[in-house]
This record gives C-alpha cells, sequence and structure tokens, in this order.
C-alpha cells in the first residue's frame, strides 16, 4: 500500500497509542490527536487525507469536529470510530459527510479496508478540486476554450471510471 498520513483523534490515551503503532507497522503514517480542538489545530497545520475520530470525547464531541471539518476541510474523509455510538449517531454521521461509521473494538483488516477506500476518495476529490481551479483560473486568464477542454477530459474520465465500478 503507497504510504499516506492518517489523524487519529480520540481521548484515550493508550487507545491512540496501540492503534497509531498498529497502523505504522502496516505503513500507516498515523498522527494523534487527544481532543476535537486538538483534532482541528492539526489539519490548520497539516491537512491529512483521512481522519479517524472518535464520537465521545470531553469538550468537543467527534460529531462537532465532523461538521466543522466538513465545512473548513470538504476534501478531508472522516472515518468514525466508537464504541458508544447509536443509530442516531450513525444517521447524523452519515448526513454530516462521514466516510464510514465503525464501532470499537474494529478488526485491523476491516479499518485498513476502509482507511484505503478513504485515502483513494480523498485522491478522487483532491484531483476533482484541482483540475476544477486550473481550470478557472485558465478561463480568467482568457483561456476559455483550453478550461472547457480541461474539464470535459476530467468529465469523461469520471464517467468511465463509474462504469468500471458499475455504477
Amino acid at each position: 500500500m503507497e504510504d499516506f498520513k492518517v489523524l487519529l483523534v480520540d481521548d484515550e490515551e493508550d487507545f491512540l497509542r496501540s492503534l497509531s503503532e498498529r497502523l505504522e507497522l502496516r505503513d500507516v503514517k498515523a498522527g494523534t490527536a487527544s481532543s476535537g480542538e486538538q483534532a482541528l489545530a492539526a489539519v490548520r497545520s497539516d491537512e491529512p487525507p483521512v481522519i479517524v475520530l472518535d464520537l465521545k470525547m470531553p469538550g468537543m464531541n467527534g460529531l462537532e469536529v465532523l461538521r466543522k471539518l466538513k465545512k473548513t476541510n470538504p476534501k478531508v474523509q472522516i472515518v468514525i470510530l466508537t464504541g458508544h455510538g447509536s443509530d442516531k449517531d450513525r444517521e447524523e454521521a452519515e448526513r454530516l459527510g462521514a466516510f464510514a461509521y465503525l464501532k470499537k473494538p474494529v478488526q485491523m483488516d476491516v479499518l485498513m479496508e476502509t482507511l484505503k477506500r478513504a485515502h483513494k476518495k480523498f485522491k478522487t476529490v483532491k484531483h476533482a478540486v484541482d483540475t476544477a481551479l486550473m481550470a478557472s483560473a485558465l478561463a480568467q486568464a482568457g483561456e476559455v476554450e483550453m478550461a472547457r477542454e480541461m474539464m470535459k477530459k476530467e468529465q469523461e474520465e469520471g464517467e468511465e471510471d463509474a462504469k468500471k465500478r458499475g455504477k
């Protein structure tokens, strides 16, 4: 698996340390934050592609962190990992844009597969956003036809990918 970075957010220090070590053994660089406030600060300084976020934390809970991150960093893929969530929490997390909702304890192979899929989605979304920004800059510079061609190619690639996935 290609290396990528994950931010782990949980108020249980032992859990953070253990999960971080287990991920690093699988070539996943894992930063940690033990509160919602620390998570927001960490994302401001170095946006990770994927965040594993606990729901029940003192101070700012996971749903509030999710809400704020999706407003400020919509490309970031957020995996909820909680031991205390409810069906209502799951529904709210999905409504707010969580990539996945997992319950503790989670099997490492399930978590790793989820992280791989989340990272892939991050790259896809980032590519689309970067292409749109570049096309916009070209259009503003008077290169409207080049911008159209760029966006048309992006759309065709997206449709081709969707066909491959059977959608």
